[in-house]
């Protein structure tokens, strides 16, 4: 399955009842789910649990504003040339 196929069930399964709650509630969900997967990475515990968590909000916030993540993640990360990744400096 592809990363578009996951954009469309959720969009036909949630799209609703996202649009009725709107972006601010989905964005605070998100933050919630960023701290929880915090919590688990730093426990070493249900990472790839609250990666799905994670995904999913944000998935939930791309179908609310038609975005495409698919197509941008290539526009952006693949063909494109992003900004430097944050390596830590050399010391």
């Amino acid at each position: 399955m592809e990363l578009k196929d996951f954009q469309k069930i959720f969009r036909e399964k949630y799209y609703e009842t996202d649009s009725r709650s709107g972006p601010l509630f989905l964005l605070a969900v998100l933050f919630e789910e960023v701290g929880e997967l915090a919590e688990a990475v730093r426990k070493n515990q249900n990472v790839e649990e609250e990666l799905a968590d994670v995904l999913f909000m944000v998935i939930s916030i791309a179908n609310l504003y038609d975005v495409d993540l698919e197509r941008k993640l290539i526009e952006k990360y693949v063909r494109g040339d992003p900004s430097p990744r944050w390596d830590l400096p050399d010391l």
